[in-house]
C-alpha cells in the first residue's frame, strides 16, 4: 500500500497530554513484532529495542505498555530461572 514509515515509542511511552483518555503511543516492540510475522524486513532488531525499552522503563520506573516485551521478558525470566536451577 505504499506505506515507508509507522510512529511508534519504545515500550509505548509519551503520548498527548490534551487528548482525554489518550494512553500513551503504539510500542515499537509490538509494530516490529507484527511486521516481522507479516514477513517485512525492518532491519531492526526486537531484542535490542526491548533491551532499550526494559532500560528505560527501568529508569523511569514504569511499565512497558507493549504485548510483545512483556511476554519475551517473561520468557527470557524463565529461561534463566532453568538454567539456574539445571546449575545447581
Amino acid at each position: 500500500m505504499g506505506i515507508r514509515c509507522v510512529d511508534s515509542s519504545v515500550a509505548g511511552l509519551g503520548g498527548c497530554p490534551y487528548a482525554k483518555g489518550a494512553t500513551g503511543n503504539v510500542a515499537t516492540e509490538d509494530v516490529i513484532y507484527l511486521l516481522n510475522g507479516l514477513g517485512y524486513e525492518t532491519g531492526v532488531d526486537l531484542e535490542k529495542v526491548i533491551d532499550a525499552g526494559e532500560f528505560i522503563t527501568k529508569a523511569l520506573k514504569r511499565e512497558t505498555t507493549s504485548k510483545v516485551a512483556r511476554a519475551l521478558l517473561c520468557k527470557r525470566q524463565d529461561a534463566s530461572k532453568t538454567i539456574q536451577k539445571s546449575n545447581l
